[in-house]
């Protein structure tokens, strides 16, 4: 499987001096977000930055000061200079996504934005 089978529907873009790699947000694992729409989350590309937050301070500690969001309404968007340090970021946060015990277990503790 190719690094960009393994986190689809992320995608990866490459830029000058760093690396991206964003969602439509709103195309995927909606069922999510509908678990706390009555608090205000719909799933757009905040909700996603903070489920990706707290993934990233409970389960990828090291990568704090290197990985940082750029969320906009309908597109989720994490970002680094470090290429490793994002793509290890995303392959274990696409994994989390798969797995929906955890996922909604980490959502749990999300904010909304």
């Amino acid at each position: 499987m190719t690094f960009d089978e393994r986190i689809f529907p992320f995608f990866w873009v490459e830029h000058q001096n760093s690396f991206s790699v964003c969602l439509n947000a709103e195309d995927y694992k909606p069922d999510i977000f509908r678990t706390r729409e009555d608090e205000g989350f719909q799933g757009d590309g905040y909700d996603w930055a903070s489920l990706a937050n707290v993934f990233l301070q409970e389960q990828k500690r090291q990568f704090i000061s290197v990985v940082k969001f750029d969320p906009e309404a309908g597109m989720f968007s994490a970002y680094s200079s470090n290429e490793d340090a994002l793509k290890e970021f995303i392959i274990s946060f696409k994994e989390a996504c798969e797995d929906d015990i955890l996922i909604q277990d980490i959502f749990s503790r999300a904010e909304l934005d």
